[in-house]
C-alpha cells in the first residue's frame, strides 16, 4: 500500500509536469502559428477569429511531432522539482533508488507514446486534414490548380495568354505518363492546341515530352509527330510532390494499413516510410528523453546546480533536433538507408543512455 502510494504520487508529480510544460508548447505554437495564419489570410476579409481557430486546430499535430522534447523538459522539471523539496532524498530513505525513479518515469512515457500514437494521432490527423481543407478554398492563386486522385493527374494552369489543361494516367518519380494537353486561349476560351505524349520528363519548369504528336488548331487542323518536344509550364515534379507533402494528414494506422493505396494515389512511398519509422519508434525516444534528463539531473542530490540542469537542457534538445533533423535528411537524399536515418538518433541515445544508467545506479 505504501509503495502504491509512492508510486502514484511519482507518477501524478510527472503528469502534472507534463502538462505544464505541454501548455508552455501550446501557448508558443499558437502565437508563432498565429502570425503565418494572419499574413496568409491577409488578402481576405475573414477577420481575427478564422486565423485564430485554424491555429488551435493545427497546435496537436505540431506537439506530437515535439513529444520527445516536451518529455525531456518535463522529466527535467519534476526531477528537479522533487529534489528541491527534498523528495527524492526522502525516499531514498524507503529503498527508492534512482533506478527505480527512472523506471517508473521511463513507463509513464512509455504509456504516453502510446497512447498518442492509437488514441490522439487518428483525431489529429482528421483535425489537420479538415485544417488544410479550410486553407484550400482560401486559395489565392486559382487559376493554378493540380489534383492527383485514381484516374490521373489533373493540372490546370494559366502561361501567359494561354490556359492549360494536362491530363497524365500517372505520375511516378519526375515523369507524368500518357500525357494529354489541351491549350485555350485566354480571351475567348477556344481551344488552340493539342498535344499528345507517351511521356513526360518535369523534373523542371520546362518539360520535355517524348514520342507523341501536336494538332493545330485554326482554318487548317495541322498534325505534327514528334520525337522530343519542350513544354512550357508552371509546374514540375517537386510542386506536384508537394501536395501531398503534409503526411500530418494520415494516421499511424492508414500508414500501416493502407500503405499501397495511399502509394497508387501519389504519395511518396519514402516519405510514407519514413513517417512510418518515425511513429513505431516514438515510445522508444520518449523513453530515452527520460533516461537523458534522469542521468543529467540525478548524478547530484545539489540544489544549487538547478541553473546549470536547465542551460544544459536548452542545449541538449537544440542538439538532438538538430541531429534528428540531419540524420533524416541524409535519409532522404539517399546518403544513408531512411530507416537507418530515422532509427539513428534513437540507437546513439540508447548506447550513451545505457552507460549513463549504469552511473547513475551508482549513486
Amino acid at each position: 500500500m505504501k509503495n502504491f502510494v509512492i508510486n502514484w504520487y511519482l507518477i501524478s508529480e510527472f503528469l502534472k509536469s507534463f502538462m505544464n510544460v505541454t501548455l508552455i508548447f501550446c501557448c508558443l505554437g499558437l502565437i508563432m502559428n498565429l502570425f503565418e495564419e494572419i499574413n496568409y489570410f491577409k488578402n481576405f476579409d475573414v477577420g481575427i477569429i478564422l486565423p485564430i481557430i485554424l491555429s488551435f486546430m493545427v497546435i496537436p499535430s505540431i506537439l506530437i511531432n515535439m513529444l520527445p522534447f516536451v518529455i525531456f523538459l518535463s522529466s527535467m522539471w519534476v526531477i528537479i522539482k522533487l529534489k528541491d523539496n527534498r523528495d527524492i532524498l526522502s525516499l531514498k530513505t524507503f529503498g527508492f533508488s534512482n533506478l527505480r525513479f527512472l523506471t517508473l518515469f521511463s513507463f509513464v512515457a512509455l504509456l504516453v507514446g502510446i497512447v498518442t500514437l492509437t488514441a490522439i494521432n487518428p483525431i489529429t490527423s482528421l483535425v489537420v486534414k479538415y485544417y488544410e481543407d479550410i486553407k484550400g478554398k482560401y486559395e489565392i492563386d486559382q487559376s493554378h490548380l493540380a489534383s492527383i486522385t485514381s484516374n490521373g493527374v489533373w493540372i490546370k494552369e494559366t502561361v501567359g495568354d494561354k490556359i492549360n489543361i494536362i491530363k497524365s494516367t500517372s505520375f511516378e518519380d519526375e515523369n507524368l505518363f500518357e500525357v494529354s494537353i489541351y491549350r485555350f486561349n485566354k480571351d475567348n476560351n477556344q481551344i488552340t492546341e493539342r498535344i499528345e505524349a507517351d511521356k513526360a520528363d518535369i523534373s523542371d519548369n520546362i518539360w520535355e515530352l517524348k514520342d507523341g504528336y501536336i494538332t493545330l488548331f485554326g482554318k487548317e487542323n495541322i498534325k505534327k509527330d514528334f520525337k522530343k518536344f519542350t513544354f512550357q509550364s508552371t509546374f514540375n515534379k517537386d510542386r506536384l510532390n508537394s501536395i501531398y507533402s503534409n503526411l500530418d494528414t494520415i494516421s499511424f494506422f492508414k500508414l500501416i494499413n493502407n500503405k499501397d493505396e495511399l502509394i497508387s494515389k501519389g504519395y511518396n512511398e519514402r516519405l510514407l516510410v519514413e513517417k512510418t519509422h518515425f511513429y513505431l519508434s516514438l515510445p522508444f525516444f520518449l523513453v530515452l528523453m527520460v533516461s537523458l534528463a534522469a542521468i543529467f539531473t540525478l548524478n547530484s542530490n545539489e540544489r544549487r546546480q538547478n541553473n546549470y540542469y536547465i542551460i544544459l537542457s536548452i542545449i541538449t534538445v537544440a542538439i538532438i533536433f538538430y541531429f534528428k533533423n540531419f540524420s533524416i535528411a541524409l535519409g532522404t537524399t539517399e546518403r544513408i538507408p531512411l530507416i537507418i536515418s530515422v532509427w539513428s538518433p534513437v540507437i546513439i541515445l540508447s548506447l550513451f543512455c545505457s552507460i549513463g544508467i549504469m552511473q547513475i545506479n551508482e549513486k
